[in-house]
């Protein structure tokens, strides 16, 4: 989507953005601030080749090259980046991107792999339409090594979708990931988990598997867009243990777990990590920032940072 057109569609999370500069943002919210798109810059173009970016380098060459796009989220309290709509050259659309695949005859490994997963879901039942592509192949950056990754934008969709991945795994039709894709996953997360810990709870969530030897994760998008948004302010840090009397947000960005405790609503994530880590009437520990808003209700955040470091979410175990 081009300059012209771009203010009709909705940008959502997990959509790219890419400035005139030859800069790519992933959209960390659909909720924009001041006409900006919080977002968090991931690809660099040198050349006709993208360079994918970590946190750290990403942050250096904005501080760099360009700080107006350095930016203080008040609603979030965090520092992340953001890009004025007036300043997005094109909109990355995970959804059309999928739709455009699937229509396309000459198909790479990994988009043929993608396809080929596609249409196992399709012929167990799922709609495609309430589905996207984002990651690497959201922009034709995908390497022989890439990973798939599949959006989902309703809850129903979603759940579906993970509940056709676990029946497709006990069909072996899709696979569990070996001992190597899970020691890569958790050395890439670099999360407070031990090894064990962190495998247990992934397992469980049936939102990643593994189709002709490579990995692909599932990821849900409330596209019902909350129109008002809470200004959070962090308090202190805190670590505990509590029930968790909800879970039905367990996938959102981010994932919310209400819990039982006299002063504090819910656990908030903002780290992948703990994305449906916890189940209704499970017991946890959570190490995060407590927030409140003006209304004074209360959360425990974790990924006050990107990294998340210190902070987790365990569910303890008999």
């Amino acid at each position: 989507m081009t300059k012209n057109t771009r203010n009709k569609a909705i940008i959502f999370a997990k959509d790219f953005i890419e400035t005139s500069e030859g800069l790519v943002f992933a959209v960390v919210s659909s909720n924009t601030e001041q006409d900006q798109v919080l977002c968090f810059l991931r690809y660099i173009k040198r050349g006709s080749a993208w360079n994918k970016l970590t946190t750290d380098p990403a942050n250096a060459y904005l501080k760099q090259h360009h700080p107006d796009y350095l930016y203080y989220s008040a609603n979030l309290d965090a520092h992340l980046h953001a890009v004025p709509l007036k300043r997005i050259f094109k909109h990355h659309q995970a959804k059309q991107r999928l739709q455009d695949l699937m229509q396309t005859e000459q198909l790479d490994t990994i988009e043929s792999d993608l396809i080929q997963l596609c249409q196992l879901l399709q012929e167990a039942g799922l709609d495609l339409s309430q589905t996207g592509v984002t990651g690497s192949l959201l922009i034709g950056a995908q390497q022989a090594s890439s990973d798939i990754d599949l959006v989902c934008y309703s809850r129903a969709a979603f759940n579906q979708c993970r509940a056709i991945t676990r029946a497709l795994i006990d069909q072996q039709q899709l696979h569990e990931l070996t001992e190597q894709d899970w020691q890569a996953s958790y050395d890439r997360r670099s999360c407070e988990l031990s090894y064990s810990d962190y495998v247990w709870h992934e397992r469980r969530k049936f939102n990643k598997a593994v189709i002709n030897g490579r990995k692909f994760d599932l990821n849900f998008i409330d596209d019902s867009l909350n129109s008002a948004l809470s200004h959070y302010q962090k308090c202190a840090a805190i670590t505990l243990q509590c029930i968790i009397t909800d879970d039905t947000h367990a996938f959102d960005y981010p994932a919310e777990f209400k819990i039982a405790h006299d002063d504090i609503d819910a656990i908030v994530s903002f780290t992948a990590t703990y994305t449906g880590q916890a189940f209704k009437g499970e017991m946890v520990e959570v190490s995060g920032i407590v927030e409140q808003n003006h209304l004074g209700i209360k959360r425990i955040v974790v990924g006050s940072s990107r990294e998340a470091h210190g902070e987790y979410i365990k569910v303890l175990r008999a």
